[in-house]
C-alpha cells in the first residue's frame, strides 16, 4: 500500500514556514486558521467543490496539511507554501487526467498547483474529486 507524501525538511526544499511545518493543528478549521488570508479564501473555493464532489469525506489536519480523508485511507490534500497551494491526490498518478492538469512525478502523489482563484478549474477538479472518491485508485 503506499504510503502518504514525505515531507521535504525545512530549508531543504520547502518554502513553507517552520513554524508550520509539520505542526499538529487542532483538525482542518485549526490548520485553516494558521493559513494566510489569501490563501484561506482558495481554500474555501476547494473545500467547497471537495463537499460538492464528495460528500462524506472527513476533513482532518495530518503532515502539517489540510486533508480529506475516506475512512482511514486519505484521498486529497491541501499543501500551503508562501506564493502558491498544492492541492493534491494520493492516488492521483493512477487517475485518468484528460484536461492535464495534475503535476508530479512521484509513483502515486499528483496535485493541481494553485497561485490564484483563477487556478481554480471547478468542473475539471471536481471530476477528479469524484473519481477519487468513488474508486480511490489505490490501497
Amino acid at each position: 500500500a503506499p504510503r502518504p507524501p514525505r515531507q521535504t525538511q525545512a530549508g531543504r526544499g520547502c518554502a513553507q514556514p517552520k513554524a508550520l511545518f509539520m505542526q499538529k493543528f487542532d483538525g482542518f478549521s485549526g490548520w485553516l486558521k494558521a493559513q494566510t488570508p489569501a490563501h484561506q479564501r482558495m481554500i474555501a473555493r476547494l473545500r467547497k467543490l471537495v463537499r460538492a464532489a464528495a460528500p462524506g469525506l472527513e476533513e482532518a489536519s495530518k503532515w502539517g496539511n489540510g486533508v480529506w480523508l475516506k475512512g482511514d485511507l486519505p484521498l486529497l490534500f491541501i499543501h500551503a507554501e508562501k506564493d502558491h497551494l498544492q492541492f493534491g491526490f494520493f492516488g492521483g498518478a493512477l487517475l485518468s487526467d484528460p484536461q492535464g492538469i495534475l503535476r508530479g512525478a512521484g509513483k502515486y502523489v499528483r496535485h493541481i498547483r494553485v497561485e490564484k482563484p483563477a487556478d481554480i478549474d471547478g468542473p475539471a477538479i471536481s471530476r477528479l474529486i469524484r473519481k477519487a472518491f468513488k474508486a480511490p485508485p489505490y490501497r
